[in-house]
């Protein structure tokens, strides 16, 4: 007999998390209107952060979509990660072509291509494995792959939604920069003996 339903095992990972993922897009709804000055304006800078609210908006909304298909009896998990992940990948290639019309070659431009393009490789991951379990229904593998892709949906919504409220940053690079940046500035401070 060919299992056409996710298995038990993981139907309440994907209750879980549609509760998440509602729960996730309402508190972005409330950060973006408390950034909505900041999205609001016509610089370019504006635009990086509209391209990250999007971003969040697409892989919570990514997310949302698949736990709740998922919950439908019959087979529609497949079929539903394949649609998410030809949107998601639609929005980044437009936030892409954004970035590329902004012609600012800033770190923080750049930063934000490559999240986009990490976005990318999740929703190919993810239409690769919808196509596989729509062709086998009785995968649990595949099911199991896009469970992990729904948790990383999650992940770079969080990350693009702190980021959208300017929410502190303290990465490695940045921190042994610093370090380094005192520890010179103090060594030209000392008197000589």
């Amino acid at each position: 007999m060919v299992c056409r339903v996710v298995p038990e095992n993981i139907h309440d990972f994907f209750l879980a998390s549609a509760g998440v993922a509602g729960t996730l897009i309402g508190l972005l709804f409330v950060a973006i209107s408390v950034a909505a000055d900041r999205l609001a304006r016509a610089e370019a800078e504006a635009q990086l952060h509209r391209i990250r609210a999007s971003a969040a908006l697409t892989a919570f909304t990514n997310a949302l979509t698949v736990s709740l298909f998922t919950l439908i009896p019959g087979h529609k998990i497949g079929p539903t990660a394949v649609a998410v992940a030809v949107v998601g990948l639609l929005f980044v290639a437009a936030s892409l072509l954004s970035l590329v019309r902004l012609r600012r070659a800033r770190w923080s431009t750049v930063r934000d291509a490559v999240f986009l393009l990490s976005l990318a490789v999740t929703f190919v991951l993810q239409l690769a494995e919808g196509v596989l379990v729509t062709g086998e229904p009785g995968n649990a593998g595949a099911v199991s792959t896009i469970a992990i892709l729904v948790v990383v949906c999650f992940l770079i919504g969080i990350t693009r939604s702190w980021e959208l409220i300017g929410g502190p940053s303290i990465g490695f690079r940045r921190e042994v920069t610093a370090l380094v940046r005192d520890h010179v500035h103090d060594a030209d401070q000392e008197p000589p003996s």
